[in-house]
Parts: structure tokens; C-alpha cells; sequence
């Protein structure tokens, strides 16, 4: 991702006016590094799992979504050029689904990730049945 903002930088100031070129750039710069941001802040964060729900924790935010909310968890898989990944959403009653941080992996089979998901899932039920 990171030589895809690089290539995109360089086009634009190869191909940009002059008196445009350094707002080009620093758009797609400024652009890139608020996905590197987003990506990493999402591999780094942690979730903590209670009996009341689950408290999120990132670089940038914190948030806590009740088992009551919680409709599902669900593994997804997403493939793109650089391979394949997966993470763990949490379905809710309204609004979006919510990407669990610290739960995803690019390899197949990832026993770590399997065991977090299952996780996850063990401590809905459990809340469910309460």
C-alpha cells in the first residue's frame, strides 16, 4: 500500500503544474499516511472482553458495544493483490458492523486467530445465555 501512495505521489508531481505540483503531492502524502495510521491502529489495538460487552481499544479511539447490541460475530475474508486476509466483525441490532481490533491475520489456518474468534464468539453466547 505504502509504494502505491509513493507511485501515486511521484505521478503527481511528474505530470502536475508547477504552481500545483506541492499540493498534489502533499494531498496524496497526507492521504497515505492517514491509511498507514488507520492500519496500523487497528493491528495494534486490543479488545477486552467482559460480561457486559467488549471495550475497543486503539491508537485514536475507544469504544464499548453491549452484548445486547451484539447480533453476531462473523469471520471475514477478504482477498486482494498483495493476498489474503481475515478478521473478526461484530454484527450489531443498528448500525454498521464493527472490526474487533487486534483479531486478524493473513495466513490460512492461523491457530491464534482461530482461538480469538472462538473466543469472541464463547463469550456472546455465555452472555446470551445469562
Amino acid at each position: 500500500m505504502t509504494l502505491t501512495f509513493v507511485g501515486m505521489a511521484v505521478a503527481a508531481g511528474l505530470t502536475a503544474p508547477a504552481a500545483e505540483r506541492w499540493w498534489r503531492i502533499g494531498g496524496v502524502a497526507a492521504f497515505g499516511l492517514l491509511t498507514l495510521a488507520s492500519m496500523v491502529s487497528q493491528g495494534t489495538g486490543t479488545t477486552l472482553l467482559t460480561s457486559q460487552g467488549m471495550e475497543f481499544r486503539t491508537l485514536f479511539r475507544r469504544r464499548s458495544v453491549p452484548w445486547s447490541e451484539v447480533t453476531g460475530v462473523e469471520k471475514r475474508v477478504r482477498t486482494g493483490r498483495s493476498g489474503t486476509w481475515s478478521d473478526v466483525r461484530v454484527l450489531r441490532v443498528q448500525g454498521r458492523a464493527l472490526t474487533v481490533p487486534g483479531a486478524f491475520t493473513a495466513r490460512w489456518h492461523d491457530r491464534k486467530f482461530e482461538a480469538k474468534l472462538e473466543t469472541v464468539r464463547q463469550c456472546r453466547a455465555r452472555a446470551d445465555d445469562s
